[in-house]
């Protein structure tokens, strides 16, 4: 294949890993041509898009290739639910990566397309800053670990793998947000406290809506009895399962905290409410009969008992004074204040 502008990718977002057991080549890949003789060696050979790539270099790839047009497709859609296709050739995974910014305090997801054959493994990403498969790369580059032994579904469920171990890490941020929120909620509740409980509700129903499909997927996966998944290596999808169970649960268990605290939130509001109604009750109704004595008194009559007398003031002032006081016992007495 002839190289040409079309074909070509900007520099660091195509990275070839082809290894076994002895030997290992790592290199940036700048021109489609240069991955497609990988796919005929003996070796496991991985080739990691780390962007969307544009149309035309996919074009290429899917023809040097040979995979489908609805993986071309797939790989370009990155707003599907997880999802699996198995094929003659290869096995197509849809997936998702999250990170949580700590920032924003918001989930930053990345849709992750594998191609599973034979001999070769291709990842698609979206560009974001920052991946889990680090862990993969780094284990690629040590000649003593299990991954250099093994096939291409050994590689594919160790990139699976660190995808999955970082759910827990995000939601370990997501604990950290949580008791931060629950500090803030307790010593000055507002509305931004409210703000904050969606907000987070929002973001852990996204983890959920990814993690619950890729059970089945996983699932799936580990009873398909095609060529390019060895017996030996179910047992570690296995693992992947248990591991999303647990991702599962936690999601619901935080869920249920944050609905929780919604609820503490509005009786907190509801409480403080009423205690402000509470105390304007009481002195509206402390000042009633006084605003009554002092109303009957103003009238405009001529013949008003005491309002002839020197002393009438002062005899109005204190038998005030003294229903005042009188309504202050009586509601103590009640506890009502």
């Amino acid at each position: 294949m002839k190289n040409s502008k079309k074909n070509k990718v900007s520099k660091n977002q195509v990275y070839l890993f082809d290894y076994d057991n002895k030997h290992l080549e790592e290199r940036e890949i700048t021109d489609i041509s240069h991955c497609i003789p990988y796919k005929e060696t003996p070796t496991v050979t991985w080739i990691n898009v780390d962007s969307v790539p544009p149309i035309t270099f996919l074009h290429e790839l899917r023809l040097g290739f040979n995979l489908h047009p609805v993986v071309e497709e797939d790989i370009l859609n990155i707003n599907q639910r997880p999802k699996i296709e198995t094929l003659d050739n290869y096995i197509f995974l849809a997936l998702k990566m999250f990170n949580f910014d700590k920032k924003s305090c918001k989930v930053v997801s990345e849709q992750v397309s594998i191609i599973l054959a034979k001999n070769f493994l291709i990842t698609f990403q979206q560009g974001i800053r920052g991946d889990s498969f680090d862990s993969v790369r780094k284990m690629l580059r040590d000649n003593n670990t299990a991954i250099r032994s093994g096939k291409t579904d050994f590689l594919c469920y160790e990139l699976i793998a660190s995808t999955v171990l970082n759910y827990f890490n995000v939601l370990d941020d997501f604990s950290n947000y949580i008791e931060d929120l629950e500090k803030e909620m307790i010593e000055n509740p507002g509305t931004e406290t409210l703000n904050k409980i969606y907000h987070l509700k929002r973001q852990i129903l996204e983890l959920k809506k990814s993690v619950w499909p890729l059970r089945e997927v996983i699932n799936i996966l580990e009873r398909d009895s095609s060529k390019f998944i060895y017996p030996e290596s179910k047992i570690y999808l296995r693992d992947i399962y248990e591991n999303l169970i647990q991702v599962v649960d936690i999601t619901e268990t935080y869920r249920d905290i944050l609905s929780g605290m919604l609820d503490v939130y509005l009786s907190s509001v509801s409480n403080r409410t009423n205690s402000v109604m509470k105390v304007l009750a009481i002195i509206t109704t402390i000042f009633m009969p006084l605003s009554f004595l002092t109303g009957f008194f103003g009238m405009n009559f001529q013949y008003l008992p005491g309002t002839s007398s020197p002393w009438g003031w002062i005899i109005m002032a204190f038998i005030m004074i003294c229903l005042f006081i009188a309504m202050i016992l009586v509601f103590k007495n009640r506890k009502w204040i």
